[in-house]
């Protein structure tokens, strides 16, 4: 089972720029995927970001297409620290924050059924 550590959620202005942190250990294999999801309050959880361990590839929801970005770090062989780089940042960026890994990646729109998430961390921006 993997588990996570998320931190750097927090109050900042709009235009501003917050770095989320993920360490996910247990992550036995390369073939998994984790990937940020937010959730504001009344809305559904959504994918913001995933990456692939293997391959490192991608995938950004629209909305965060280029103020996001995201990173592995592969250097350990079962935990992983995934960044989260978030600029530019918009009111309705405002959400609970979660870090989630699967190893049944066939998406990164919709929260993982088959998955492991953490506890979440707040993000807030004010206009």
């Amino acid at each position: 089972e993997v588990h996570f550590v998320e931190s750097g959620g927090g109050l900042v202005q709009a235009g501003g720029s917050l770095r989320l942190s993920c360490v996910a250990s247990g992550v036995t294999t390369d073939d998994y995927a984790i990937g940020w999801f937010r959730q504001a309050p009344g809305r559904d959880r959504e994918g913001v970001s995933c990456i692939t361990v293997d391959d490192g590839d991608t995938y950004f929801e629209e909305s965060v297409k280029g103020r996001f970005t995201i990173s592995i770090d592969n250097a350990k062989s079962t935990v992983k620290t995934v960044y989260l780089q978030m600029s530019d940042l918009k009111p309705q960026d405002t959400a609970i924050y979660y870090c989630a890994a699967t190893r049944f990646f066939t998406g990164c729109a919709t929260p993982w059924i088959s998955g492991s998430w953490g506890q979440g961390t707040q993000v807030t921006v004010s206009s």
